[in-house]
């Protein structure tokens, strides 16, 4: 089991920067592969990044690449989402992912989620 918990959201002028991060309890962190999916008001989610277990391996959504950066701290049992150059197509309620297979948090998918934290960017 794990248990995930998303903070860092916020409002955000256009053009700015925000991390988020995504903290996970368990002792097994390492062995998951993990991913942030977003969800905009009145869309399905879709995809945003994902990073292998060891990190060091990441995959990107079109419309996020080069401006967003995934990583790992697992001695903290950490994922972060570096977010640069905020567009207010980013405004969303972002999610954190977990799953024992990198293609499935890829997919977009994962079997623990946490309960997301909202990113507002004003234009």
């Amino acid at each position: 089991q794990v248990q995930l918990v998303e903070s860092g959201g916020g409002l955000v002028q256009a053009g700015g920067s925000l991390r988020l991060s995504c903290a996970a309890s368990g002792r097994t962190f390492s062995r998951y592969a993990m991913g942030w999916v977003r969800q905009a008001p009145g869309k399905e989610r879709e995809f945003v990044a994902a990073i292998r277990t060891l990190g060091g391996y990441t995959h990107y959504a079109d419309y996020v690449k080069g401006r967003f950066t995934i990583s790992r701290d697992n001695a903290k049992n950490t994922v972060y989402l570096q977010m640069h150059g905020l567009k207010s197509e980013d405004t969303a309620v972002y999610y954190c992912a977990a799953d024992s297979t990198y293609s499935t948090v890829v997919d977009g998918k994962g079997d623990y989620w946490g309960k997301g934290t909202l990113v507002t960017v004003s234009s």
